[in-house]
């Protein structure tokens, strides 16, 4: 009896040394609530009546609570962005670009050329801003703005990011030849198109995380040229769609409506405009949702703090 006793001892060291190990716990997987939102930039392209398309983009953001932290548009990408950057509702954005008629962008005038650098002046435009936009300074904007103008001195990227909403607008959509340049700051500025149509970059540097871009500039075919301001918007639509090319591969998303069809000064297909601009965004929600969980995934790997 007192041998059984002695030997159990030693029965259950040989059974630990003989039992499999048991094992690990699988390791957790990284957590991604209470992560910091990414600041989103929303990057707005030109391309003058179809930029009825960003309408269209932003209505979808808003529908799928994607929080846009920063606008940043080049000619009529800054005219949609600053609409939009006044309001920050995309309701209130509809109703005032559906309001938008060519007259109130064109004031053309006989002695325009003769006398003045473009056919027309632009000062419409300005105005129109500025009955849309209750505030008077970019500064003031419910929303991050900047427009991207070009310095027609020196062939330099100008961004407007302080001073008057409808003159940064003004400029930043002045294609040359159509419209004067806008003297501002001490530099004679034209359509930042010229230079950069797809301003990705400006958003990275302003401390954007993700940057959403819409790039309108798809199919530059025009076979209904007619006259001198046709050849400068087709002159103009050429250039910013090779100014694209390039660029459009720093975006973590891509938004491309499908507006190959309608013209530069074709108001009468807003709707039209609206509806691809819809399509294309709801098609890249997927991807920007993946993108946006990637970057709060990298952010708990990097010891990021939730709170």
């Amino acid at each position: 009896m007192r041998r059984a006793a002695a030997l159990a001892p030693l029965l259950v060291l040989a059974a630990c040394k003989t039992a499999a190990p048991m094992p690990a716990a699988p390791p957790a997987a990284p957590s991604i609530a209470g992560v910091p939102e990414p600041r989103i930039a929303l990057v707005l392209s030109g391309g003058a009546a179809r930029g009825f398309a960003h309408v269209g983009v932003i209505r979808v953001l808003e529908q799928e609570r994607i929080p846009v932290d920063l606008v940043v548009g080049t000619s009529v990408g800054s005219l949609i962005g600053a609409l939009y950057a006044g309001h920050r509702n995309a309701f209130e954005l509809e109703w005032a670009a559906f309001e938008l008629k060519q007259e109130d962008l064109f004031d053309f005038g006989i002695l325009n050329p003769v006398l003045g650098m473009g056919l027309a002046k632009g000062e419409r435009l300005e105005a129109f801003v500025k009955g849309k936009v209750k505030q008077h300074n970019i500064e003031d904007l419910p929303l991050r703005f900047a427009a991207v103008a070009t310095d027609l001195n020196w062939g330099t990227r100008v961004v407007l990011e302080k001073g008057s909403v409808a003159r940064a607008v003004r400029a930043s959509s002045a294609i040359p030849g159509v419209f004067e340049p806008v003297s501002h700051d001490g530099k004679l500025l034209v359509d930042g198109g010229v230079v950069d149509n797809i301003p990705i970059d400006v958003a990275r540097a302003k401390g954007a995380d993700l940057v959403v871009a819409v790039d309108i500039s798809e199919d530059v075919g025009n076979v209904n040229i007619k006259n001198i301001v046709d050849v400068l918007l087709q002159s103009t639509n050429i250039m910013f769609a090779v100014n694209v090319a390039h660029r459009r591969a720093g975006a973590d998303v891509l938004v491309a409506p499908k507006v190959g069809g309608i013209g530069m000064l074709d108001f009468t297909q807003r709707k039209q405009a609206m509806d691809a601009g819809i399509v294309a965004a709801r098609e890249a929600i997927p991807k920007l949702r993946a993108a946006i969980d990637a970057w709060k995934a990298k952010k708990v790997a990097e010891g990021v703090p939730r709170g």
